[in-house]
């Protein structure tokens, strides 16, 4: 399984989540993001319906329909109702839950880099997981840093 950390120095969580959400998609595969605070969760339905003027994201928050039909499910926990493989924790916070996905994207700020490191750290050595670290370039553009 792919753990991919991706440091928000230049790109706030609304750009970048959209982008990684929409290539999920895009590729046939579900998405389950995670964040334990309510208001981060409101604020990120709101933002996959109107990330882009001419297009949106099909989602849902878990427990407000059918789960199983969502191609992104957002959730408190991990708890992939809709079968999701790929996962986004997007509230800083590391969930070892989330090496039984194929693929997971930990999206953190300066305020949680030390968790990180910790993840990073812990996740080191253990039998199927690669770790990638994505930061930006001067340019903005992301680049694989380890």
């Amino acid at each position: 399984m792919q753990v991919d950390f991706y440091h928000l120095t230049a790109t706030p969580l609304d750009r970048a989540l959209p982008q990684i959400a929409a290539k999920v998609v895009e590729s046939g595969a579900r998405l389950l993001i995670v964040s334990a605070r309510d208001d981060q969760r409101a604020d990120l339905d709101r933002l996959l319906w109107t990330y882009r003027a001419d297009s949106f994201l099909p989602h849902g928050q878990i427990g407000m329909g059918d789960d199983t039909l969502q191609p992104i499910l957002i959730a408190a926990d991990v708890n992939a109702a809709n079968a999701a493989r790929h996962i986004a924790l997007v509230d800083g916070e590391w969930r070892d839950d989330a090496l039984d996905f194929d693929r997971a994207f930990h999206f953190f700020e300066d305020a949680h880099i030390q968790p990180a490191r910790k993840a990073w750290r812990d996740l080191n050595g253990r039998e199927g997981v690669e770790r990638r670290y994505w930061k930006q370039n001067d340019a903005g553009r992301w680049e694989q840093a380890a």
